[in-house]
């Protein structure tokens, strides 16, 4: 069948016969595809924010904070501190599993630090060379703590952008020494850090510095470790090995909540993932059905037009037209009108999601849980797709009936 002019002036001239219904129909499946862009978008911004708040910390880690003990243990009191040391840090390290970890003796409060003529005040962390895995500490120039500057004790700083903005400016701060609190620091490092400005600011030490610089001895407030590529299972048996070791290194029960206060983002990462895979699924659920809702509409259209064009089609039958081209020409009225509401709904719906975009970025401080909702381009292609093979289908049934109407039996029809 070739399709010329008169072909589309004949489709134009059937969609005005039945203004208000093409519209509603039109509208229907149109407003389908918008809410599927727009459900599509808003998941994708509120993953992004999920993973935004994780954007500091390594997913794949275990974090661990010493507390108080919480029930009596082989006949030891309850409210016992858990004080962890060296000696937890090395045996942790031993667990199998356990990738890049580090320890941290906390050095409360903001420091006085100072170069020259200037001086502010920054917070202070002895670490271990592992730190910079869970932290995602991003090295711009020189190095970070290396195990040579545990062993050794050595005194030397890794300094965020803002403590170099605050005290050399544009100066290059490497190989220069910095006053904290009347100890001298040599800068061997200038990090970033995905945090934002407060984790910035972080002055690094090694731990062995910190803990013999402020009379920590060998205590340690934290453990942190990655896991590697383990999956949940996996991190939740290393997770298991660890706590069992601590507990028999402290004297606790393993099963005592309070004693240590572990988190474990391998499990808080994947109940996310889990949730926004629901989510995802439910979007698609919802917007597939509302436009096959739509798809019902037009092929209830193309039924009545082959209704009330029964007389028309047994003339064109009686003066020679093929079935093929009786069912080309309604295949075609419901590929248009498919085709048109879509797009139209496509367009509605991504120029709806860039006006979210412009308000978000125009907002000072937008919110972290929702970041960069958009459509991914093969997504939207797909969408498309799927409508367009509904338009096909919700047309096949009316047109394949208008082909098999008798010529002689539709002409008599009042």
């Amino acid at each position: 069948m070739i399709w010329n002019t008169d072909h589309w002036l004949e489709i134009w001239q059937t969609v005005r016969k039945n203004k208000l219904r093409t519209v509603l129909t039109m509208f229907s499946i149109a407003w389908g595809i918008f809410m599927l862009i727009l459900l599509l978008a808003a998941g994708r911004g509120l993953e992004n924010g999920i993973r935004y708040q994780f954007r500091d910390d390594a997913a794949n880690s275990i974090w661990i904070t010493p507390r108080i003990t919480g029930r009596p243990f082989r006949g030891l009191r309850a409210g016992r501190p858990v004080n962890m040391t060296m000696d937890d840090y090395t045996q942790v390290a031993a667990v199998p599993g356990v990738e890049h970890i580090t320890a941290r003796y906390n050095l409360r409060g903001n420091f006085t630090v100072r170069y020259g003529d200037q001086f502010s005040q920054f917070p202070i962390r002895s670490v271990h060379p592992g730190h910079r895995y869970l932290e995602k500490t991003e090295m711009r120039r020189g190095r970070f703590i290396n195990d040579r500057d545990i062993d050794q004790r050595r005194k030397v700083a890794v300094i965020g952008n803002r403590v170099v903005s605050g005290l050399f400016k544009d100066q290059d701060p490497i190989g220069e020494w910095i006053d904290i609190n009347g100890i001298q620091y040599k800068i061997v490092g200038v990090f970033t850090d995905v945090g934002g400005p407060g984790e910035q600011r972080m002055i690094y030490i090694p731990i062995s510095t910190g803990q013999a610089a402020y009379g920590g001895g060998r205590t340690i407030h934290r453990l942190m470790f990655t896991v590697g590529n383990a999956d949940l299972a996996e991190s939740q048996r290393i997770e298991k090995d660890v706590r069992t070791l601590l507990a028999e290194r402290h004297r606790y029960d393993p099963q005592d909540p309070r004693a240590i206060r572990l988190f474990n983002h391998v499990e808080n990462y994947q109940r996310f993932v889990a949730l926004f895979n629901g989510i995802a699924t439910f979007i698609w659920v919802v917007g597939i059905g509302t436009i096959i809702a739509g798809i019902v509409g037009v092929s209830n259209i193309m039924l009545i037009a082959v209704k009330e064009r029964t007389k028309e089609i047994g003339l064109r039958k009686a003066i020679g037209a093929p079935p093929s081209d009786i069912i080309g020409l309604f295949l075609m009225e419901s590929l248009t009108l498919t085709f048109l509401a879509g797009y139209i709904g496509l367009m509605a719906g991504i120029g709806t999601i860039e006006l979210v975009q412009h308000l978000l970025n125009t907002i000072p401080n937008p919110p972290d849980f929702f970041r960069n909702p958009h459509v991914d381009i093969h997504a939207a292609a797909g969408a498309t797709l799927v409508l367009v093979l509904a338009g096909v289908l919700a047309g096949l049934i009316p047109a394949r009936r208008a082909a098999a109407i008798d010529p002689i039996v539709a002409l008599r029809d009042e």
